[in-house]
């Protein structure tokens, strides 16, 4: 009886390191073609090719373009690919430490800066790309209104808002005047430097959330 050849070992690890090399590669890729060629010619079977891997391999592994799109736009906000929740990142794990109401904001608009210098780009080409990319901002925005409006409840339970305040409203303002439309209004569109941004972020923040001392008459 002829002996049977024996089966390879399974090697999980070797597997999601291969899924993440190829991962890696098609979102380098996507944000090449995006760049060189705009959102509509940017297509599943370019970025494959550009990438090194089947198209199939990019729906396996997005779902198609619009989910590749979005975990691009994912991880250039976040700086990296790395899967750690924003609020468990330094930078946020700082601000939520901070005791301060008028340091905590100060972070707070530095971390906003950071996100927007990062992001900017490739907002302004998606806003430019019209309806078809409607779905992903939308969807980055609801994210982006879930997290301000957390940080609004962490100062509400820091007790650095006042007695009065409405934090639903405060976490509207606060999605409005951090958000990437305003940012890239006042930077590219008004030549406004990140630095001055970061700066009339932060006062602005601290006249719109924090209480006001009463004046002394």
């Amino acid at each position: 009886m002829a002996s049977e050849t024996p089966r390879r070992p399974y090697n999980s690890e070797r597997r999601r390191e291969a899924a993440h090399r190829n991962r890696v590669a098609v979102l380098a890729a996507c944000r090449e073609l995006l760049f060189q060629d705009g959102y509509h010619a940017t297509t599943v079977r370019a970025v494959a090719e550009r990438a090194g891997v089947s198209a199939e391999t990019v729906y396996k592994t997005f779902g198609g373009k619009p989910g590749m799109v979005k975990d691009l736009w994912d991880i250039t906000l976040a700086g990296d690919d790395e899967p750690v929740p924003m609020a468990d990142r330094p930078q946020t794990r700082e601000i939520l430490r901070t005791r301060d109401p008028d340091a905590k904001l100060r972070l707070y608009a530095a971390y906003v800066r950071g996100i927007h210098e990062r992001i900017a780009a490739l907002f302004t080409l998606l806003t430019q790309a019209g309806p078809d990319v409607g779905e992903i901002l939308e969807t980055s925005e609801r994210e982006r209104l879930t997290g301000v409006t957390a940080f609004v409840t962490h100062l509400a339970e820091a007790g650095a808002l006042g007695p009065e305040a409405d934090p639903a409203h405060l976490a509207d303002a606060l999605w409005a005047l951090a958000g990437p439309q305003l940012y890239t209004q006042l930077t590219a569109g008004r030549g406004w430097s990140t630095d001055t941004y970061e700066e009339w972020l932060a006062a602005t923040l601290t006249a719109t959330l924090l209480p006001r001392s009463p004046r002394l008459r």
